[in-house]
């Protein structure tokens, strides 16, 4: 782990990422109910909304679309993905160097971890492959610390959150990007397991805007550090209303009631 509050992922110590590694991970399926989305070009449009952080993608689209755009979002470089083709053990295949990432302009880097999964310590290995490469480029790493595999049965049970979160950090992560657990006590507890390491919440599936801007300020209660988020965003009719609210809730402080009254 290393300081971060200084990093253009970070605005006042908290983190808005905007995920778009779907289209390898889930496939075109995310995008049937706004198939304009399908151009990667209109979320990176969403990307440049104040309360973004960072935008996280794939090799590809960062090669095609950023340049266009690297001015006005950071980068997040998913360094690892798998399409959801595979059915064998989790595992996620490295699929871009720390070396090309920096090359395409990377403001950070991205890793996804299945801890417990029969892949585990080959993960971990190339995990320290790239956590040690980034410092060299003092590009912060973010884990996607997702605990899955066939001898787990529950990937968000609190006190297997707890655990994901620990592991970003005994293993060099920056930022862990976790599931929600629950309840606002799993997460604090998932949070105080991190020690000084932020947390942010995986936005799951899209949900209503107040159900998930409730979760948001429950995980924000809790000590987290924000919100890492692709589909409660950009597969809405109106992403820039919601994130005007994820703005205050993440950054002011302000209740899901309020945020949404305004």
């Amino acid at each position: 782990m290393i300081p971060i509050d200084d990093s253009p992922i970070v605005r006042d110590g908290k983190s808005l990422i905007l995920a778009m590694d779907h289209g390898l991970e889930h496939g075109p399926v995310d995008f049937e109910e706004v198939p304009e989305k399908l151009d990667p070009s209109t979320v990176f449009e969403t990307a440049t909304h104040d309360a973004v952080t960072a935008m996280a993608v794939q090799k590809g689209v960062a090669e095609g679309y950023y340049p266009s755009y690297e001015d006005d979002v950071n980068l997040l470089l998913k360094l690892n993905g798998t399409s959801n083709l595979w059915m064998g053990e989790p595992d996620s295949p490295v699929n871009c160097s720390v070396d090309y990432a920096a090359e395409l302009g990377a403001d950070a880097l991205g890793f996804t971890v299945y801890s417990g999964s029969n892949n585990e310590v080959e993960m971990y290995e190339e995990f320290r492959d790239a956590q040690e490469k980034g410092r060299e480029y003092d590009l912060p790493m973010v884990m996607w610390s997702y605990p899955r595999g066939q001898g787990l049965k529950n990937d968000t049970k609190p006190s297997t959150i707890s655990y994901a979160t620990r592991i970003a950090l005994e293993i060099g992560a920056d930022i862990a990007k976790v599931k929600y657990p629950g309840s606002k006590e799993a997460m604090a507890h998932a949070v105080k397991s991190a020690g000084d390491m932020n947390v942010v919440m995986s936005g799951g599936s899209k949900t209503s805007d107040y159900e998930f801007l409730s979760t948001v300020e429950a995980v924000m209660d809790a000590g987290a550090s924000g919100l890492a988020v692709g589909r409660n965003v950009w597969q809405r009719e109106d992403p820039t209303q919601l994130l005007d609210a994820l703005e205050k809730v993440i950054y002011e402080g302000e209740t899901a009631d309020a945020a949404l009254e305004e």
